[in-house]
């Protein structure tokens, strides 16, 4: 007998998924197949790292929905998903990666088999094909299908009481490592060996609260390499005269509450203070204007003045939705924090609120994951001084 350690409970994942089938009935879309992770994960509670394969839920108008994928993953779809294993589908193995096969012609027989006419399909998805897409239609020519992007990602928005705990765990891992590299990073210690103790203060995580793998590894570029936002590390040692920013998540059960800070090694010019003043007030600015009711642009709009009275520019948006996340990314691809986003906010809605400055040859990241209250301005999950820290 199989012993499940579901992370929410049936009632939870009852709201779920009648949140989805309000958005399908709205589409007249009578089957859905999701292929993103983390909304298989949000609908069924799947958890695996099988995702570099094609595999899916299924969810119809009525009835439990079908977890649909590799044969030998549907051993951890028994183990980790709400449903009974009857609603669990494998395929065989001579479809992975076959040049005379695809799975999706076995899936296309299930959906058959159900009936399926107005199929709503993740297109644009990191873990959905063109080569899927196109063998679907094959194989279904009488189905039409629809375009359901995001259907699934808006309706986990707003979170649940028990996602915010999740989340509320992730956020004391985040400071966790956080305060690790404060300790650690100093001139001379290769970026490497940082790297390792972050992975070990993150998967130990803290009491109550065991670490999960974040859905983005660490992020920590130095000196004129930190005016790209998105590299990782090498084995350079920390060098005094530079400044690193790190931008780190604690996980927990899937759950992410993205961190960042910035450290100083000597003494910072004064360009560098004046940039860390200006953010710090942006920062501030835009937690006073994350309240329900408020716009996601009255974020960004009250992030820039500080930063424009200061003669710096950024063009990019400051923040997106954060909660459940598998690789490669820990937004949940709706919302974004810019000037031209006028979704209202709710309360229990999540953000990562991230104005990272990304200069000609710097870079300065000091960021805050945010809950959106019923009243008043916004919780920050982490609780850390809000500054450039400087090791002279």
């Amino acid at each position: 007998m199989i012993i499940k350690n579901l992370p929410f409970t049936s009632e939870e994942y009852d709201r779920r998924i009648a949140l989805v089938r309000g958005a399908m009935d709205a589409a007249g879309i009578d089957t859905l197949f999701v292929t993103d992770p983390s909304n298989q994960a949000w609908l069924t509670g799947y958890d695996g790292w099988s995702f570099y394969v094609h595999q899916g839920v299924i969810l119809r108008g009525d009835g439990d929905p079908i977890w649909w994928g590799r044969r030998q993953d549907s051993a951890g779809a028994r183990r980790t998903v709400w449903m009974d294993d009857d609603h669990v589908r494998g395929y065989d193995d001579h479809f992975v990666q076959s040049t005379e096969r695809h799975p999706m012609q076995e899936l296309s027989g299930i959906l058959q088999e159900l009936g399926a006419k107005r199929i709503g399909v993740e297109m644009d998805n990191y873990y959905f094909s063109a080569k899927a897409f196109a063998v679907m239609e094959t194989c279904l020519p009488e189905a039409e299908f629809v375009d359901a992007t995001a259907m699934v990602n808006w309706k986990r928005a707003v979170k649940s009481e028990p996602e915010l705990e999740y989340m509320r765990n992730a956020a004391r891992i985040s400071e966790k490592i956080i305060d690790g590299l404060l300790e650690r990073v100093e001139p001379g210690v290769p970026k490497n060996e940082v790297v390792a103790e972050i992975y070990r203060d993150a998967v130990r995580g803290v009491d109550g609260a065991w670490g999960d793998y974040p859905a983005i590894v660490p992020l920590l570029p130095s000196g004129s390499d930190a005016a790209a936002p998105h590299l990782t590390w090498d084995g350079r040692p920390f060098e005094t005269g530079e400044a690193t920013f790190f931008e780190i998540s604690g996980c927990y059960r899937r759950y992410h509450a993205p961190f960042c800070r910035s450290l100083f090694l000597g003494t910072p010019p004064d360009f560098l203070k004046r940039a860390e003043a200006a953010l710090v007030e942006g920062l501030e600015a835009g937690l006073d204007a994350a309240r329900a009711g408020n716009r996601a642009c009255d974020i960004a709009n009250a992030l820039a003045a500080p930063l424009e009275a200061a003669g710096i520019e950024r063009g990019e948006r400051c923040g997106y939705p954060i909660g459940l996340s598998y690789p490669p990314d820990w937004g949940e691809r709706t919302i974004s924090l810019r000037v031209n986003d006028e979704t209202v906010l709710e309360p229990n809605m999540t953000f990562h609120f991230m104005p990272g400055l990304w200069m000609a040859d710097w870079g300065l990241e000091i960021t805050e994951s945010i809950r959106i209250t019923e009243n008043g301005a916004a919780e920050c999950f982490c609780n850390r001084p809000r500054k450039m820290f400087v090791k002279p």
